[in-house]
């Protein structure tokens, strides 16, 4: 076959591979957006531009008048598509396309970040998705057909694959897996069939052993590739921040709240209404054993939920009750735990197996089973007067949990800071308050960053005394450490897993106002059981939620209540944590960031550019290092294989059957070497061989210096592309001089 008609069916193979592999990336984003007819536009539109692209290179126009001709066929398409309106003749973009594009790609960005998987198809979807596909084809049609760079276009499919998954954590998709597995072997094997030329008289099994070495190369590179996939898709999902498709909070009930905090974006996680005249507080878990290192989820009996209707709240007889009815939707949280106010009585509307536990009054299920979820849930909320809970005193948890002993070894600083912040209480809630006040006074200040950059980001009694120390934390040391000084003082005390009350959306539904509630707004406080009126919350996180005060019987006697949710409550005392429905300003606080604009966080795309990077630099990297180790080797031998290497880089044939001097004419004819150095190295290679005493053993710097010499010659006769490839990716890594893959029956 003549070596013009072979090139034009290796292009057309490698296109059809690449367009095979952009195709390959598509399989997973069908889990996170719905099928439709956008699939047509994302298959149509990769095929066009790289049909384009070859009709262009047949052409022998110049490399990059055909990307400008992809460039513009790819606006003009786009323009067409999406903004015909604004359009000069439907296709040439004009400036109401300008001033269109940044609407549609915030859009897009808002259906992401606020949107559940697997997302509607709209417009603005569409438009990100097949624009930048069409972008990417251009950008690898370049890097494959033009610089021969199979594996940098591999890397960046595998980057590509791994954004749904790490937008939408699941196991691992075996057919999207399979799928593009095979399109990066065969996106890697159409390159490599490229470059051989086998002549007519070669054997039939020498033809099938060099192609039997490619393959495995091939292979190798690809699976390479493919189990980094899986090796650092999983480690994306723990810890880069999820941003929108259903699943951009996610509860670690094991308080270890820091990292948590400070990953999340504004995104709402859910909407709540409520008949009530405050916004609960939402608890998802409850956290009551502490080994002095890590506060543990409780592990206590519990019963289906539907199955029987759930126990009242046992309370004394002279407890005044509050009866709200809250209804709670689910729009981008990924959790067991079902956010529900406390306590609750009654839960209707879930979907699928749930359980809820007495003890704590929390609802569990299967793992992301809240995604989605809307249901309703009746609190019976125990409204003491000052004086009632004054009178009762902290204990009766009446549980075989251990909710009042601190751990052994504690630091004395916790001990001795409760009494001293509450010398002066006479009472159980008295002391309390104390504590709750001081926490929330001026000495203490409420920050993510200094328990990192001081070394006490943790939830242990070493991070609680270092936090008393510095004053300075976030809700996890606040209430971790009011809970340790309230069991000092011996009080039994648990610490909620939850949300803060959210804030006003505008919105009326059935009369009720609709409250909107980030991943920001993810949350911790302590409670204390108190005789005769059961767990009571306190707030002492500085400047957030709202803290706990009872009011007096007398002072709310003479109040004319706004609102009464229940005809027979008797009560207007307000326990807290809450805040007014009928204060718009209250409700927007949250735990993980301050009241500033939001910013779009480019971390996680920066690391997965960076790691692209960093890996794509590898074969040079580790081709350059070769070349030193040869250099400071300094022998005949090595400056020899640093040319051999340079034509095997370069794509050159290096038979075993060729001569030294053979060879290094070959290479002044066909390969741009130096002829003069060429001559001095083959005559010391020649010397090194045949020399009785065998001579070149040593350190020979004429050679190296040859050798450098024909290698900058060689390099420098290339085209910029060639040259770039040659120097990017080396094949001499893996193919050594007169192995199959480098003995392509080149003529003698």
């Amino acid at each position: 076959m003549p070596p013009r008609e072979r090139r034009r069916r290796g292009e057309l193979r490698l296109a059809l591979a690449l367009w095979l592999g952009i195709l390959s990336t598509l399989v997973p984003l069908t889990r996170v957006v719905q099928s439709g007819s956008w699939l047509w536009g994302a298959i149509a539109l990769p095929f066009a531009l790289l049909a384009l692209g070859y009709g262009l290179r047949r052409l022998r126009l110049p490399v990059f008048v055909v990307t400008i001709i992809e460039l513009a066929a790819w606006t003009g398409a786009v323009t067409a598509v999406f903004f015909p309106a604004n359009a000069l003749l439907g296709v040439i973009p004009t400036g109401g396309v300008v001033e269109a594009l940044p609407r549609m790609i915030t859009t897009a960005s808002a259906l992401i970040t606020d949107g559940v998987a697997p997302l509607t198809p709209t417009q603005p979807l569409v438009f990100l998705i097949v624009a930048s596909l069409g972008l990417l084809t251009v950008a690898l049609d370049h890097v494959v057909i033009t610089a021969r760079m199979p594996l940098l276009a591999s890397i960046a499919l595998v980057a590509v694959w791994l954004i749904p998954a790490i937008a939408v954590p699941a196991g691992v998709d075996i057919v999207a897996f399979v799928v593009l597995a095979a399109s990066v072997l065969l996106l890697i094997r159409a390159e490599t069939r490229t470059r051989e030329t086998p002549s007519a008289a070669a054997s039939p099994r020498a033809v099938t052993a060099r192609a039997g070495g490619v393959a495995a190369v091939a292979t190798s590179i690809g699976a390479v590739a493919i189990i980094a996939a899986l090796a650092v898709g999983p480690t994306l999902q723990a810890s880069v921040p999820a941003a929108g498709f259903g699943t951009s909070t996610m509860i670690d009930p094991s308080l270890d709240l820091g990292k948590n905090l400070r990953r999340q974006d504004g995104a709402t996680v859910l909407t709540l209404r409520t008949d009530g005249t405050s916004v609960p507080y939402l608890r998802v878990a409850t956290l009551s054993l502490f080994d002095g290192t890590v506060w543990q989820p409780d592990r206590t009996s519990t019963v289906d939920l539907s199955a029987a209707p759930l126990e009242p709240v046992e309370l004394s007889a002279d407890i005044a009750v509050v009866q709200t009815r809250t209804t709670v939707a689910i729009k981008n949280l990924a959790s067991a735990y079902a956010p529900v106010p406390y306590p609750a009585t009654e839960v209707d509307g879930l979907a699928g197996a749930w359980q809820f536990a007495p003890y704590n009054r929390t609802v569990a299920g299967a793992a992301g089973a809240t995604q989605g979820q809307e249901y309703t849930v009746v609190s019976d909320i125990a409204q003491p007067t000052l004086e009632q809970i004054r009178a009762s005193s902290a204990g009766g948890a009446g549980v075989s949990i251990d909710v009042d002993s601190l751990p052994a070894g504690s630091p004395p600083i916790i001990a001795q800071l409760a009494r001293q912040v509450t010398a002066q209480a006479d009472t159980d809630y008295d002391k309390l308050i104390a504590l709750q006040d001081w926490f929330r006074g001026p000495e203490f200040t409420y920050s993510l960053d200094a328990p990192v950059q001081e070394g006490f980001d943790g939830q242990g009694v070493d991070a609680v005394a270092a936090f008393l120390q510095a004053k300075t934390g976030y809700c996890v040391h606040f209430a971790g450490a009011f809970a340790l000084m309230a069991r000092s003082l011996g009080m039994p005390t648990r610490i909620v897993v939850g949300f803060l009350p959210g804030s006003f959306t505008g919105q009326v539904i059935d009369g009720q106002r609709v409250i909107d509630v980030t991943g920001r707004q993810l949350h911790a406080w302590p409670e204390v059981s108190f005789r005769g009126i059961g767990w009571v919350p306190f707030e002492p996180t500085k400047s957030l939620g709202t803290e706990t005060r009872f009011d007096s019987a007398a002072s709310t006697a003479t109040a004319a209540p706004t609102t009464s949710p229940r005809p027979e409550a008797t009560s207007a005392a307000t326990p807290a944590p809450t805040a007014d429905v009928n204060d718009p300003q209250q409700g927007a606080q949250t735990d993980a960031a301050g009241s500033g604009p939001t910013l779009i966080d480019l971390r996680p795309l920066l690391s997965i550019l960076g790691a692209v990077v960093v890996v794509a630099a590898l074969p040079g990297v580790a081709g350059a290092v070769r070349r030193l180790m040869l250099r400071r080797r300094g022998t005949v031998a090595a400056a020899w294989r640093l040319v051999q290497d340079t034509a095997i880089d370069a794509g050159l044939p290096v038979p075993s059957s060729r001569s030294p001097r053979a060879f290094g004419a070959f290479l002044v004819s066909a390969g741009g070497a130096p002829a003069t150095p060429m001559s001095q190295l083959v005559a010391a290679v020649e010397r090194a061989n045949y020399a009785a005493d065998a001579a070149g053993a040593g350190p020979d710097a004429a050679a190296m210096s040859a050798a450098l010499g024909i290698r900058s010659a060689m390099l420098a006769a290339m085209p910029a592309a060639r040259r770039a490839r040659t120097l990017a990716l080396p094949w001499s890594l893996v193919v050594r001089p007169g192995s199959g893959l480098a003995d392509r029956d080149a003529p003698a």
